[in-house]
Parts: structure tokens; C-alpha cells; sequence
């Protein structure tokens, strides 16, 4: 009920049209108004107001009002009405019996309005006893003969509906008249909003009052009331507090309205609809509720007139979240649990959708049956995809409340632990260390579990698996007793189907290779198969038979179980040496030393993790190609495969030059794990997938892959050991975008101490190096690349592959003048990338030197040129190219007096110094076409050459050299549009029609 002191803001018409009627009856004409709406409207303040005005005017005033506690008391409302007319009605008519068709009162009150005009208000006759309703209704059908008028308030249905609501023909001459009361509107919460804080309200505030509110003006009273108290102002700073105090003033209004619902059959339909009337229709909630004799229309109608539901758009009644939660507090939480549980399975067999039965398996018990599994476990998968992933992981974990067998559980365990790595991370390493504790988890769980914890940071799972050692396997011949052949045995448990037959298995080549001839496998398989079937002929009888036939069957079983131990085995020590690279702990007292990788596994874990190590090694560049693919070969046993060590196999793969296989393969990843919905996997896929642009000189997409991955798993979610490679990924993207800001702040931005005892932090220490070798500080550049060298060396990485840091370092020192130590450094980086043997290392390689040697530079410029033309590298391509032409300029300067003459004609006239006459060596061959070969030298610049601008010469330099706009405003930090305004320059000036007659100019006239 709306406070007595609410202003009717909003209710002029209604105010107008009782006055209305008010003048009327006291010129005789009778009239029924009913006045309308939600509970909290106004509707009884708008009658009180009309019964003031009456006596105001001279009308007589009757005025009662029905509640729900006394609507079984007979004739309460007509008690109220008669009492200031007769003083003793109320004992008749409660202490006599009742005579049928009896109105007591009625013809005395007719008879008395006939000397006056009277006016009866009746404030909620949706709680009307059934005697007094038919007293009024028989009321309303005399109208017509005497000067009176019925006011009457209701919240929209009422228990009983009065005839005279509708309008009968009985009351056919009197004015009728239904007054529905609409919320108010922004303007009427402004004015509410002013009148009670004493200041207008900021426009978020009053939208924010209206939204929550929804316009109820006692709602609106009250909330502005509380809020007034505690002295805040309506601004829309203190929006969350308003929304605070709605929510608990709506549920004050709640909680009383549900103190006074006496019927309890109603009550329980109320519960029912708390549950699940979003979900089910009100038939079927009714049955929820459970077998009663009540008419549903009359449940509904007293439901409505408790004003705890309203309808919705022609939808089955609803509920407001508040008072939802409000209905369900008032019940003891076992019955709340056993109705969620019922309703669930009212829900299952009606088919509704597998979210809104997970919704309510949330609160229930247990059930008991499969389906509750099945359904949490879609929810589950239907969350994840609408980006809810604190729901997702409440579905997987209420569906552990559920009877399950062990490794159905195991695998519910794995699935939400892979969640909660990204939204509860310690809660994740908890629950996956209790599946790598377990023995009795399903094939490649404890594997699976061991490498969603790398993901997550966790190095300790890894020992914590404790892979047996190879006195634990079973000894050929001895065991679980189950028939195995001793050589299949023998061969199950060493490996040997894996060797390659008459090689030499100390050659890396064939010992670290995944099995060529997966035919050996079957091969023996059908050996048994023929030992069986001769066997079987010397067995007479069935018993026999069946007797034989068994034991085949558990050598088979057996066989297989210890194939898998094997297996699991291998995977187990693939993940320790991956958790040893990133964290090196053999140092640490109490730890020991991680096994060495086995020499023969069908395990792509392990073809994956020898890669790499090959790779980390600078050795073996064949087998660590080899090895890298075959990590991703599915395994021989049909295990699930490992996410881990086919990452390091992509990055060994572009370590070997073969970056399109490995994007082709970190594409395939990342599909998999978005069907996974595996967010840490997603994260992690994408933050090597931008390594690899980066090397490969696309920054702007590796910032793409970058900004995805911090979606998957925000930065303040990484765990410290991964902290400083994703940093120095971002610091490089940043500084190769041209936002050497942004690269600035990512420098000097703090690590965790953890991050500092990882193999990642070589990476950022690197990133820092580049940085301060952009900023023309080679003393600091020189110290950041030496920590990352001895970082790097420290964990057993001498492939300068991995990070180049020996020749950015050697350039710091050539530039502070320590030659000795430039040449020392770049000669080791040659012969260390010869042995490794890529193209791009050894071109790098070559770059380095070149720059710090004093003699022959140009060719060896040359030489890197010629070898990075044929590597994925472009940006140290572009850069050798422009180096090359660089020296070849300075070289012909030497030689060429003509050049000098050029050169000094064109500074004199106010036009920047271009290059020499020997153009023709300044631009480089196309790719494949090493520079000063098969080129016919120019005898003089083309014409307009010396009028380019260092800008324009420096573009027109890398557009001749085959690379792209993109990639050209990469290489200079520019915009393409930049880029695209510089050639048309360059085009105008040499009097050419664009980029093929540039590269044109390499070349001699005839094309030679």
C-alpha cells in the first residue's frame, strides 16, 4: 500500500473524473467506479483522496477495507460500512445465523440515501468474503433507484469478480466507469525524485530509479525516502546504491505480501511458480505443486490479487527476481532442494531446453539418473559459448554431486578444471592434482591432466605424476600372469617394434624418429592370432574351446593395459622435460633429475618435446623437422592428444624455416581447442601463433593474436612463469606497430619474482635489448642481450635460432668500439647457425658479421642478402638489403669520382644526397637472384634520381626488392598511405608508370 503522504503524482484524469462523479451524486445520479492496477499504484491513495473530496463537498462517506486475513470472516466489509450507522451491526452479523437470501442492512442503507447523497468506498475487494461481495453485488443492482455511489480499489483480478465491474444490465443506468492506473513515466519519477530529496535528480539517477522501480510510485516513495536518509545526493554516482535499496525495499514489499497469503494451497503454487514459471506453463506448475481441489482459475486470481505476480504480456505470470528469491527464503532448505529436484524432472520430461533444467538442477538434490549428467553437461557447453563461464563451471560442478562412475568423474574433473585455469586457477590445480594422484583414471587422463597444468603454470604437477621407472614396468615373461607371448611382451615394454630394422640406432636420425612401419604392430598382432587358431585345433570339446578362447582374450587385454602404461609413461617424462625448460628446479636441494626423453616411443608427446630439445640443442636439423611432424601424427594407442608438446613442436618447426606447416598446425590447434572450449589452450595457441608473425615480420597481426589471447586469459590471470614471454611478444609488436610508448611502459613494467627464475624471462630480457637498440643505447643493449645469452645458456640453448642475441650484442659492442668482442660474438653465431643450418639463422648470422667486419662488408652483405632471400625472415631481408646498398653506395663514393661529383651537385642545389651512380648494385635482385649476378650495370643514374628524398630512396629501395606496401610501412614504421604517397613520388620523379619499371632498373636496357 502506498505510504498515506505520497503525492498522486501523474493521476490529473483520475482525479478529474471522480470529481466528476462526486458532483453528480450529489445531483442524484448514482454511479460504480472501480479503480485498477498493480499493488503499490495508488489505487486506495486515490480513494482516500476521492472520499475527502466527498465530504468536502457535503456527501455522506462510508468507507471499509477488505484484507486477506479476514476473508473468510462473514459480512466483514458490510460490518465496516453499516458500523457508523448502527453500532450493534457487527454483532448480528457475525453472532446470528444466517437466513438465505438475507442482506442485512441493505434497505436501511437505501432508504437513508434518499435523504443524502452517499458515497461507499471499499477499498481491495479482491479480498472480499463471499457475503459481503454478494451484498454488494446486490447493491450495485438497486443503484439506479437511490443517489449513491460505489468507489472501489483492486489490484486487476479479483478472487470473485464483482458483476459490477463489467457492467450488467442490472446497473445498465448508472454511469460505470474502470479506472486502470498506469506506472509512472520518467517525468512523474523526476517529479517524485524532487519533491522528496528536495533537488531534481541527474538523468542517469531517474533512469536508473524508474528502471529498478518500474514506476510503482509507493516503491518510488519509499526508495527515495531510504535513500534521503543516508544524506547522498541523486547523482549518478550513487546509481548502485539506489539499485541496493530497490532491491531490498522490493523485497520488504515481497515478504509481507507473503505474511499475509493465508491459503495454502496457494502458497505452495506461489513456491512452484518461484521455481520454475519461467519454464513451465501454469497447468504443469500447479502439478508441481501437487494435488488440491482449488480451481486453477481461482489460484490464479488469488495469486494475482497477493499482488506478488502480474502478468506479462499474455505470458504465464511472472515474478521479479527479488521476490522470487524472497518466496523461496521463507522454505526450509531441504524442501527447497526436493522441489527444484521435482521440478527438474517435470521440466526433463516435457522437453525444456537443457539450459533452463541445468538452472534449476543448480539447487536441486541429486536425482540420481543419467539425464541430470547429460543435461549439466550441455548447459555446460552452452554457457561457455555465450561467454558465461562462472555459470559453466557451476553446471560441471553441481554434475560432481551426481552418482558417477570413476572415470566418467575423471573426466567431468578435467573439463572443469580446463575452465577453471582462467576463472579459479588455485581451485583448478587442486582438482587436477587429485586426478594425477588417482591410479584408477581413464586412458590419458593423468597425461591430460599433467598438461592442462603446464598450461596453467603448474611445473610441480609434472613431478607430482612421478612417471615410473623402468624397474617399475613388468619384466618380459614376468607379471599380471595373463598369457602374453614373452616377445610381444618383451617388445611391448622396450619398445622394440619403434626401432628402425637394421639401422644404426645411435644415429639421431633413426633413434629419435617416430616408427616408420606401423605395419610391425599388426604383424605381431596376427602372429598371436595364428598362435591362437593352432591352438584351437588341438582342442576337442567346447569347454576347451571356450576355455582357450578366454585366455587369448585376457593376453589381448593384458597386452594392451601394459602398452598403455608404457605409453602414459612416456607422455609422463615428455611433460617432466617441459616443465624442466621452464622452470629449472634440478638445482634446488630434494629435486631430482628429469629422465632422459625414451629413444624409442610411438608417442607424439615425445616426438614433440625431442624436437623441440633438438632445436634448443642447434643440432640435428633434419630429425628435428621430422620429429616435429610426427608430433602430430595420432597416437599408435588412440590417446587423446597433448596440447603442450605439439606447441613445442610448432615452435621447433618455425626454428627450421617451415612456418606455413607450423601456422597450418597452430590453426588446427586452435580449432580444436575452440571446440574444446579450452580457454587457456586458445590463449596459449594464439601467443605462439604471434611469435611466429613476428619473426616473420607481420606485426600487425601478431598484435591481433595478441589482443585475442589477453581476451582468453587476461594478463592479471597469467601465471608468472609465462609473464615475461608474452611481454616481450607485446613490447616487440608494439615497437614494430611504431608505438615505441606503449613499448616503453611494457619494458618498465615489473615481473613477478617467479618470472624470474623461468627460461621465458631470456625472451623479455631480449625484447628489452631490441628496445634500448632503437633508442640508440648500445651500452644498455649490450648488457640486456648478454643476460639473455648466459639466461639462455644456462638452460642448455645454443641455437641462435631461438633468439639472436649474439649479434644484436656484438653490434652494442662494435658501436661502444670493442671490436674484438663484435667479431668474437658474430663468428660464433655463423658457425653455430651453419651447424644448425637454416636459412634464416645463417643469414642473420651473416648480417651480424657483416656489419662489424671491417673488411670485404660488401660481400658479405652480399652473402646474407642472397641467403635471407630464401628464408621466411623479411624483415632481416629488408634490412640486409638496405645495409647492402648502403655499403655499395659508400664503396662506389670511393671509387667513382663522377659519383662524388654527382653527389655534391646535388647537395649544393638544396636536394638531399641519393645514391650513386651504380644503382643498378644498389637495388637487389629479386628474391632467389643474389645481388651482382647476371646484372648489367647502368653507366649513369636514371634520370630524376638524385631529386628523391631519403624517404622516397629508401622506399623505392624495398618496393624494388619485391616487398609489398604492408610490409614496407612495417619495415618503417608508417602508414601504408604514407607508403602508397612515396611511390607516386618516386614514379612522378623518374618518369616511370610504376613498380615493374622500377624493378626494371636493376637490370641493363636490354633486360640483361
Amino acid at each position: 500500500m502506498a505510504p498515506p503522504d505520497l503525492p498522486l503524482f501523474e493521476r490529473d484524469r483520475e482525479q478529474a473524473v471522480l470529481s466528476a462523479v462526486i458532483g453528480e451524486l450529489r445531483s442524484g445520479r448514482p454511479a460504480l467506479v472501480t479503480v485498477t492496477g498493480e499493488p503499490g499504484l495508488g489505487q486506495n491513495e486515490l480513494l482516500r483522496w476521492a472520499a475527502g473530496q466527498a465530504r468536502d463537498r457535503g456527501v455522506h462517506v462510508l468507507a471499509a477495507r477488505a484484507t486477506s486475513a479476514e476473508h473468510e470472516l462473514r459480512y466483514g466489509v458490510v460490518a465496516q460500512l453499516l458500523a457508523p450507522e448502527d453500532r450493534d451491526i457487527a454483532t448480528r452479523l457475525f453472532v446470528a445465523p444466517q437466513r438465505p437470501g438475507g442482506l442485512p442492512g441493505l434497505n436501511h442503507l437505501l432508504t437513508a440515501c434518499h435523504d443524502r447523497p452517499t458515497l461507499l468506498v471499499v477499498q481491495d475487494v479482491q479480498w472480499l468474503d463471499p457475503a459481503s461481495l454478494r451484498w454488494l453485488e446486490a447493491l450495485a443492482r438497486r443503484l439506479p433507484r437511490a443517489p449513491l455511489a460505489l468507489l472501489t480499489s483492486t489490484t486487476g483480478t479479483a478472487i470473485d469478480r464483482p458483476e459490477w465491474s463489467v457492467g450488467t444490465p442490472l446497473t445498465g443506468l448508472a454511469s460505470t466507469i474502470e479506472l486502470a492506473l498506469p506506472p509512472l513515466t520518467t517525468s512523474g519519477v523526476s517529479a517524485a525524485v524532487r519533491t522528496v530529496c528536495g533537488v531534481p535528480g541527474d538523468t542517469d539517477f531517474t533512469h536508473a530509479l524508474a528502471q529498478a522501480t518500474r514506476g510503482v510510485p509507493a516503491v518510488v516513495h519509499e526508495v527515495l525516502l531510504r535513500f534521503t536518509r543516508t544524506g547522498c545526493a541523486p547523482r549518478a554516482e550513487h546509481v548502485e546504491h539506489l539499485r541496493a535499496l530497490t532491491a531490498e525495499v522490493v523485497g520488504d514489499h515481497a515478504a509481507q505480501a507473503l505474511s499475509e497469503l493465508r491459503d495454502p494451497v496457494a502458497v505452495d503454487v506461489l513456491r512452484a511458480l518461484a521455481v520454475c514459471g519461467d519454464l513451465l506453463d501454469f497447468p504443469l506448475v500447479c502439478t508441481l505443486a501437487g494435488l488440491h481441489p482449488v480451481p486453477e482459475a481461482r489460484l490464479r486470481a488469488t495469486l494475482m490479487a497477493s499482488g506478488l505476480l502480474t502478468p506479462r504480456d499474455g505470458s504465464p505470470p511472472g515474478h521479479d527476481a527479488v521476490v522470487r528469491a524472497r518466496i523461496l527464503e521463507e522454505m526450509p532448505a531441504a524442501d527447497r532442494a526436493d522441489l527444484y529436484a521435482r521440478a527438474a524432472r517435470l521440466a526433463q520430461r516435457v522437453a525444456v531446453a537443457d539450459q533452463g533444467i541445468a538452472e534449476l538442477l543448480l539447487r536441486a538434490r541429486p536425482v540420481g539418473a543419467p539425464w541430470a549428467v547429460a543435461t549439466l553437461r550441455r548447459g555446460f557447453a552452452a554457457a561457455l559459448r555465450s561467454g558465461r563461464r562462472d555459470r559453466a563451471t557451476a553446471y560441471l560442478a553441481r554434475a560432481l554431486d551426481e552418482p558417477l562412475r570413476s572415470e566418467e568423474r575423471a573426466r567431468v574433473e578435467l573439463q572443469l578444471a580446463s575452465v577453471q585455469m582462467v576463472t579459479a586457477p588455485t581451485a583448478a590445480e587442486r582438482r587436477l592434482h587429485g586426478l594425477i594422484r588417482s591410479t584408477g583414471t581413464g586412458t590419458g587422463l593423468r597425461s591430460q591432466a599433467v598438461d592442462l597444468c603446464l598450461l596453467g603454470g603448474d611445473t610441480r604437477a609434472a613431478r607430482l605424476a612421478q612417471p615410473p621407472s623402468d624397474a617399475d614396468v613388468p619384466a618380459p615373461g614376468r607379471g599380471s600372469g595373463t598369457g602374453i607371448p614373452p616377445g610381444r611382451r618383451a617388445r611391448a615394454v622396450a619398445g622394440d617394434a619403434t626401432a628402425p630394422r637394421g639401422g644404426n640406432t645411435s644415429d639421431p636420425a633413426h633413434r629419435d624418429g617416430a616408427d616408420e612401419h606401423p605395419e610391425r604392430t599388426a604383424t605381431a598382432d596376427n602372429d598371436a592370432t595364428v598362435s591362437a587358431r593352432d591352438e584351437l585345433a588341438t582342442v576337442g570339446d567346447r569347454h576347451e574351446l571356450a576355455t582357450v578362447s578366454e585366455r587369448h582374450e585376457l593376453a589381448t587385454v593384458g597386452d594392451r593395459h601394459e602398452l598403455a602404461t608404457v605409453s602414459e609413461r612416456h607422455e609422463l617424462i615428455a611433460l617432466l622435460r617441459v616443465a624442466r625448460f621452464l622452470r629449472h628446479e634440478e638445482t634446488c636441494p630434494g629435486v631430482p633429475p628429469a629422465p632422459a626423453l625414451p629413444e624409442h616411443s610411438h608417442s607424439p608427446a615425445v616426438a614433440g618435446v625431442r624436437a623441440w630439445e633438438h632445436a634448443m640443442a642447434g643440432v640435428h636439423l633434419e630429425a628435428s623437422r621430422r620429429l616435429a611432424r610426427a608430433a602430430f601424427a595420432p597416437d599408435p594407442g588412440g590417446r587423446p592428444p597433448l596440447v603442450t608438446p605439439r606447441l613445442f613442436a610448432c615452435r621447433a618447426l618455425f626454428l627450421t624455416d617451415d612456418g606455413d606447416e607450423a601456422e597450418a598446425h597452430l590453426a588446427t590447434l586452435l580449432n580444436e581447442a575452440h571446440r574444446q572450449r579450452a580457454a587457456i589452450a586458445i590463449a596459449h595457441v594464439l601467443a605462439v601463433r604471434a611469435d611466429l608473425h613476428l619473426r616473420h615480420g607481420r606485426p600487425d597481426a601478431a598484435a591481433r593474436d595478441l589482443a585475442a589471447a589477453e581476451a582468453e586469459l587476461p594478463p592479471a590471470r597469467l601465471h608468472p612463469l609465462f609473464v615475461p614471454y608474452w611481454a616481450s611478444l607485446n613490447l616487440v609488436a608494439d615497437l614494430q606497430n611504431g608505438r615505441p610508448d606503449r613499448a616503453r611502459e611494457i619494458a618498465a613494467r615489473p615481473v613477478p619474482s617467479l618470472s624470474e627464475e623461468c627460461a621465458t624471462s631470456a625472451y623479455l630480457l631480449f625484447a628489452r635489448g631490441v628496445l634500448a637498440r632503437s633508442e640508440d643505447d648500445p651500452q644498455r643493449a649490450r648488457a640486456y642481450f648478454r643476460a639473455c645469452g648466459r639466461w639462455l645458456l644456462h638452460y642448455g640453448c645454443v641455437n641462435p635460432a631461438v633468439l639472436p642475441w649474439r649479434s644484436l650484442a656484438a653490434e652494442a659492442a662494435h658501436a661502444l668500439g670493442d671490436d674484438a668482442e663484435a667479431l668474437r660474438l658474430t663468428r660464433e653465431e655463423v658457425r653455430l647457425a651453419a651447424r644448425w643450418g637454416t636459412r634464416s639463422a645463417l643469414g642473420r648470422a651473416e648480417l651480424g658479421l657483416a656489419v662489424v667486419i671491417r673488411e670485404n662488408r660488401t660481400e658479405h652483405f652480399r652473402a646474407a642478402v642472397a641467403t635471407l632471400s630464401e628464408s621466411p625472415a623479411r624483415t632481416d631481408y629488408t634490412r640486409a638489403v638496405l645495409e647492402l646498398a648502403s655499403a655499395e653506395s659508400a664503396e662506389a663514393e670511393r671509387r667513382t669520382a663522377l659519383a662524388l661529383t654527382s653527389r655534391r651537385a646535388s647537395t649544393a642545389g638544396g636536394v638531399a644526397p641519393g645514391p650513386l651512380p651504380g644503382f643498378s648494385q644498389a637495388l637487389p635482385a629479386p628474391a632467389g637472384v643474389p645481388p651482382g649476378r647476371g646484372a648489367a650495370p647502368h653507366p649513369r643514374p636514371p634520370a630524376g634520381w638524385p631529386a628523391l628524398s631519403p624517404a622516397e630512396h629508401e622506399t623505392a629501395l624495398l618496393a624494388a626488392s619485391g616487398l609489398a606496401n604492408r610490409e614496407i610501412a612495417t619495415t618503417l614504421s608508417v602508414t601504408t598511405r604514407a607508403v602508397e604517397l612515396r611511390l607516386s613520388g618516386v614514379y612522378r620523379k623518374l618518369r616511370i608508370r610504376g613498380r615493374e619499371e622500377l624493378r626494371a632498373l636493376r637490370y641493363g636496357p636490354e633486360g640483361g
